[in-house]
């Protein structure tokens, strides 16, 4: 960003700004409001459809609460093209990025085949965010943080894969290219009911996470070799087993709850240099 010509006098450069994606409910939300109540900044709510994001905007201005709204279906690569050049127009970047936006069958319950599933599932929580960080990642300023929201069952989804696949997930050279081809290798493999053989445990929502803790890792590292002097923290992390739409009303905790490690990872302070690119729970890093 060498100049600022042609910005109109509306450009807020200096006001910091937050954005979460798929906040229109559950953990999404419950990381906005938070965010209202702690940071120093415009805090953005988005969603893909704008009726129920604007409903969340009102919800929470009903609290006393003043949440900004943008479109943004990560499904769409347009929609996010259209999201970051907003983002880089008005703001002149990113400070907190919180890609929470996921999806997951209901596992027993749902009757779709697995093949399906699969591809679904890792088109939303590892290619879709793989998108958005594409295009965000280059938008995150001096300071920022990016927190992706994963979950412990990508761990144990982690555990269960073959030793050959384990050792790629954990090494330190694997590159961005080389883990989408393994996630596609998932996906492909699943379709033709071959999976177990290759080498892949029964979630695809699993794999799935643990494929965006690996990015996680993987854009880290990146951050750390070509942006070193811009103390940017990125993680991934496990909001907990949450009572929403998703998990269902049988989990321990609520979506504030959920929100609490979110918020911790883009709240970390100024002068702190860690995590970064590790995979937090409860507050605490965790072994990957």
């Amino acid at each position: 960003f060498t100049s600022c010509k042609g910005l109109s006098p509306t450009t807020v450069m200096s006001t910091k700004v937050a954005i979460v994606t798929g906040s229109n409910k559950g953990i999404g939300f419950a990381i906005v409001r938070s965010l209202c109540k702690q940071f120093q900044g415009d805090v953005y709510l988005t969603s893909r459809d704008v009726d129920r994001g604007q409903e969340a905007i009102e919800s929470l201005a009903s609290e006393g609460l003043k949440p900004l709204f943008h479109q943004l279906d990560i499904n769409d690569l347009d929609s996010i093209k259209t999201a970051a050049a907003f983002f880089k127009g008005k703001y002149g970047g990113v400070d907190i990025l919180i890609n929470n936006a996921g999806i997951a069958f209901k596992g027993m319950a749902d009757t779709a085949p697995f093949g399906t599933q699969a591809e679904v599932t890792l088109k939303t929580n590892f290619f879709a965010t793989k998108d958005m960080l594409t295009h965000f990642m280059p938008l995150i300023k001096a300071g920022g943080r990016v927190v992706n929201v994963s979950s412990f069952v990508g761990s144990r989804t982690l555990s269960n894969c073959s030793q050959e696949l384990q050792q790629r997930f954990r090494s330190d050279d694997i590159t961005e290219d080389e883990l989408a081809v393994l996630m596609q290798r998932f996906v492909d493999a699943a379709k033709k009911g071959e999976h177990k053989q290759d080498g892949w445990p029964d979630t695809a929502y699993g794999v799935s996470k643990t494929g965006l803790t690996t990015l996680s890792m993987i854009l880290a590292r990146r951050l750390s070799k070509e942006r070193p002097n811009d103390g940017i923290l990125l993680n991934a992390c496990c909001p907990g087993w949450v009572r929403t739409d998703m998990a269902g009303p049988k989990a321990p905790k609520s979506p504030d709850e959920g929100a609490v490690t979110p918020v911790y990872l883009a709240l970390l302070p100024a002068e702190a240099a860690e995590p970064h690119g590790k995979f937090v729970s409860e507050k605490e890093v965790q072994p990957w």
